[in-house]
């Protein structure tokens, strides 16, 4: 668009098809530009050494290096670049493992093309995105009772019902505000479960919080939905 940089994004997915497939929708929205296609991971780092980019698009399942393998890497090496998982798995264990690694955005594969564009500039913006019936898997589940794995681990913690409520959130991408909306309760009340989550864990930061719930299986990593 005239007197307006265009979003550069890269297309990672091994099934070459698709990848056309994607290009050809996402070359409709004139604010994006597709500058390169990968088929792994190391084609995604080898790409973005190259000529950089805003946004890649990221499937999982990928030879040699996979979404998650890929995603951390691109966190360490190329922080500026934001990660959009594109898959055609809904469930919460590949989600929570896609954010824990560093993605800020989850989209199934089934997504209309409106909803990928949106997903991108809101992504290349600084904000994060996840598919609307992933969300509601995410909040329906920081109401379930813990799973019997992770409940072990909150008694070796002492993390209590409402700290993993707010840890699942977290993980989401939630705000403290929005957590506090959420939960009916202020976001100071949220600072200081974020703060005593953090100490009981021994997280640096909330990224390396997410990488420790996922882990320990906290967020209820074995739910298969």
């Amino acid at each position: 668009m005239e007197g307006q940089k265009q979003i550069r994004v890269i297309i990672a997915d091994d099934h070459i098809i698709l990848r056309q497939g994607l290009r050809m929708l996402l070359e409709q929205d004139k604010e994006l530009e597709i500058i390169g296609q990968a088929n792994n991971g190391r084609e995604v780092l080898s790409k973005l050494a190259e000529s950089g980019a805003d946004v890649v698009l990221m499937d999982i399942n990928m030879p040699e290096m996979d979404g998650f393998e890929t995603t951390e890497a691109v966190g360490r090496q190329f922080p500026e670049v934001k990660v959009i998982a594109l898959s055609m798995h809904n469930n919460l264990p590949f989600v929570q493992k896609m954010l824990a690694s560093g993605a800020s955005g989850y989209l199934l594969k089934t997504t209309s093309k409106e909803e990928l564009c949106a997903a991108i500039k809101l992504v290349a913006g600084g904000g994060r995105y996840i598919s609307g019936d992933i969300s509601v898997k995410l909040v329906e589940q920081a109401s379930q009772p813990v799973p019997q794995a992770a409940s072990q681990l909150l008694d070796d913690k002492k993390l209590s019902k409402r700290e993993v409520q707010v840890l699942t959130l977290i993980a989401e991408g939630y705000t403290n505000a929005e957590i506090a909306e959420k939960l009916f309760t202020s976001k100071r009340t949220i600072e200081t479960h974020r703060q005593n989550i953090l100490e009981k864990t021994q997280a640096k930061n909330t990224a390396n919080l997410i990488k420790y719930a996922f882990e320990h299986k906290i967020i209820g990593v074995d739910n298969q939905l």
